[in-house]
C-alpha cells in the first residue's frame, strides 16, 4: 500500500545549511515549498538549518530535506531526525554518509563486477600527491572525496599542474579522490522507490559549453544543453546505464531517491557518484528527466515527500 502524507500535517522543508552548496539548496527549498502550498500543504513551512535545528523541528511531523552538502547530504541531518522520530524524504543515515564520500561510494560498488569504475587513487591531505597518482594516465580530475557541485574539482592536463589542483580540493576536504578522465560526454539517471520496486527515470544528457561539466556549466542557464531522452547512447547503453543505476542505488542502500551519474565514452558508461539529495532548482536534472516521463514537478515533489513512509 502506497504511503500517504496527510494534507494538514506540518511539514518542514530543510534547505541553506552550512556547506558550501548552501545557496542551491535554498533555491531547491524555495521551489519544494511552493510546490507543498500548490499541492495543500498549508502547513508546510521552509526551515534555514542553523546548529538550532533541534529546537526549529520542534512540532513538525514530517521533513522535506532539500540540503546539500555537508550536514544534509552525509548523515548528520539524517542522524537528527532520526532522534527526534521525524520521518524525512531520501535516503537514511548509512546510504547517505556512504554516498556522500566518493571514495567509499567505489569500494561499496566494487563488490559488484558489472558496475564499470573509473580508475583512480585515493590521497590524504600528507600524502606525496605526486607518487600517488603515478600509475593513473593524463588528464586527471581532482576532487575532494566529500563535496557536491563540482565544488573543488579540477580538470589537469599536465603533471605540473597537479599540486595547485591537490591543493584546490584540500580547500574543501582533508581527502582527495583522482581519477582519470574520461574524454566523453556526461549523463545522469534518477532512480525513484523503494524495497525492490525502484525504477530509473529517462536519463538525461548534457552537452556543456564548458570543457567539462563544472559549478557554472550546472548552474547557469545556457551553458548546458539537457537532452532528455539523452540522444548519444545506444538502446542497449540505455538499458545498461538505467540498470546499473538502480542497482548501484541498492547496493548502497538507498531508498526514496537518488540521482546517479555517468561519464559515457565510445558507447560504454562509467560510474561518477551517487547523490542522495537531487536538486531541485530550476535547472536541476531530477526535475527534466521526471517532466519526460509525465511526471511534473509537483508530482514528483508528492512522490518523493511520500517516500517518508518507506523503511530507511
Amino acid at each position: 500500500m502506497e504511503y500517504i502524507v496527510p494534507k494538514d500535517a506540518k511539514v518542514a522543508v530543510l534547505c541553506g545549511g552550512m556547506s558550501s552548496e548552501r545557496e542551491v539548496s535554498l533555491r531547491s527549498g524555495k521551489n519544494v515549498l511552493s510546490a507543498l502550498h500548490r499541492l495543500g500543504y498549508v502547513n508546510a513551512e521552509l526551515i534555514d538549518v542553523s546548529q538550532n535545528v533541534m529546537n526549529d523541528l520542534q512540532g513538525f511531523d514530517y521533513a522535506y530535506n532539500t540540503m546539500h552538502g555537508k550536514y544534509g547530504e552525509d548523515g548528520c541531518i539524517q542522524g537528527v531526525l532520526e532522534i527526534l522520530k521525524i520521518p524525512y524524504t531520501g535516503c537514511g543515515v548509512m546510504s547517505s554518509a556512504i554516498c556522500m564520500n566518493k571514495e567509499y561510494t567505489k569500494r561499496i560498488l566494487s563488490t559488484c563486477k558489472d558496475i564499470p569504475l573509473i580508475k583512480s587513487v585515493f590521497v590524504h591531505k600528507n600524502d606525496d600527491v605526486k607518487n600517488a597518482v603515478k600509475d593513473l594516465q593524463y588528464p586527471l580530475i581532482t576532487k575532494p572525496v566529500s563535496e557536491g557541485s563540482s565544488f573543488g574539482m579540477t580538470k589537469v592536463n599536465k603533471p605540473e599542474d597537479l599540486e595547485e589542483a591537490f591543493k584546490t580540493a584540500l580547500k574543501y576536504n582533508d581527502d582527495v579522490l583522482i581519477e582519470e578522465f574520461i574524454d566523453g560526454f556526461f549523463v545522469t539517471v534518477g532512480v525513484l522507490g523503494n524495497q525492490g520496486k525502484e525504477f530509473a527515470t529517462e536519463i538525461l544528457e548534457i552537452r556543456t559549453k564548458t570543457e567539462w561539466y563544472d559549478f557554472d556549466a550546472k548552474y547557469t542557464k545556457g551553458l548546458s544543453e539537457f537532452i532528455v531522452p539523452a540522444t548519444g547512447l545506444s538502446k542497449d547503453a540505455t538499458e545498461k546505464v538505467k540498470n546499473i543505476a538502480v542497482k548501484a542505488h541498492q547496493t548502497a542502500g538507498c531508498s526514496g531517491v537518488s540521482r546517479v551519474d555517468f561519464m559515457i565514452r565510445d558507447d560504454k558508461p562509467y560510474f561518477l557518484e551517487i547523490n542522495t539529495n537531487p536538486g531541485m532548482t530550476d535547472t536541476s536534472d531530477l526535475p527534466a528527466q521526471a517532466k519526460v516521463m509525465g511526471i511534473n514537478y509537483d508530482n514528483l515533489v508528492l512522490m518523493i515527500l511520500n517516500s517518508v513512509g518507506l523503511n530507511k
